[in-house]
């Protein structure tokens, strides 16, 4: 790979995981909507903006290709609708923290639900990462339910509804695929990472924020965000939504999928940092336990694939 070809591909990702990270900052300076408006809006903001992105990109062919999808398409597309809504709703409800970790186990689920579905075999090390993980969320749910912090532990539990959701997705399209493809290999992270490159996911995502924007219109009504709530939820459907998702597919074609899994695990560190430096809001010790757990697992996963790779390579 062209060493500058892939600097750039590199500070380009870092670029992706800061806009993605930006979500739980901007939603705590939010003055009027909560909850099923906050998610409708961000929703709805990114279905615009993939309409008029993927518009111009594809024309009339975007239109057509979704009246004649296969059920795959629409199945991923579900997916990425309860990404979405599950992730803004849980911000509501729990720390920003909490969210991040939680959710960032989404490659290592993959890989379990792979083996479980596909048969595909994990190495060892991925079979540690996960077990290192577990523990780490397992102790930051113990310990909101020793605080009997019942709002904070359904956050989290609707948090977790993303990285199944996200491992759901990518092995329907495996599945598709007949299997094709290492599922180590394939460990992507954040919104683009887990999906293989041989597949067109951008129709898929606009069918997710669709499909997210209708179900949370009804129960937020009556809408009641300010101007100032508006033009906030706009950036977050477009910069921190949009704007990544098209980024990182192409992204996929020119970095490998751990190191794409290994730049996304960015988006905890720095969505952390920003709710912490931009809202006060410091992370609370649990979830330092517990994400450098997680962390900690997925980072020393990819390593080791990526000397493991890189040895293959040399040899």
């Amino acid at each position: 790979m062209n060493g500058a070809r892939h600097a750039r591909a590199v500070a380009l990702m870092v670029v992706v995981t800061l806009l993605w990270s930006s979500a739980g900052v901007v939603s705590r300076h939010l003055q009027a909507a909560e909850g099923f408006e906050v998610t409708f809006w961000r929703s709805a903001f990114n279905a615009l903006a993939l309409v008029g992105a993927l518009g111009v990109m594809r024309g009339r062919a975007l239109w057509q290709g979704l009246s004649s999808a296969p059920p795959v398409l629409w199945i991923s597309g579900l997916c990425w609708a309860v990404m979405f809504t599950a992730f803004m709703l849980a911000l509501t409800l729990t720390s920003v923290a909490n969210v991040l970790v939680t959710m960032s186990i989404g490659p290592l689920l993959t890989a379990l639900l792979a083996r479980m579905v596909l048969h595909h075999r994990l190495p060892l090390r991925t079979w540690c990462a996960i077990a290192v993980a577990g523990v780490g969320i397992a102790w930051m749910f113990g310990r909101e339910v020793q605080a009997a912090n019942a709002r904070s532990l359904l956050g989290m539990l609707v948090a977790l509804a993303v990285p199944l959701a996200a491992a759901i997705n990518f092995t329907v399209m495996q599945h598709t695929l007949h299997g094709q493809g290492d599922p180590d290999e394939s460990l992507g992270g954040g919104m683009g990472g887990e999906t293989p490159a041989t597949l067109d996911m951008l129709p898929a995502v606009l069918i997710g924020a669709l499909l997210s924007s209708v179900v949370m219109l009804p129960l937020a009504w009556p809408l009641q965000a300010s101007g100032h709530d508006l033009l906030l939820l706009a950036g977050l459907g477009v910069f921190q939504l949009a704007v990544p998702c098209l980024l990182v597919v192409g992204l996929t074609r020119v970095l490998p999928a751990p190191e794409i899994s290994l730049l996304g695990l960015l988006e905890v560190i720095f969505g952390v940092l920003w709710a912490w430096l931009g809202a006060g809001e410091a992370p609370a010790a649990s979830a330092l336990t517990g994400g450098l757990l997680v962390l900690g697992a997925l980072v020393g996963n990819e390593l080791i694939a990526l000397r493991q790779r890189a040895g293959s390579a040399s040899g």
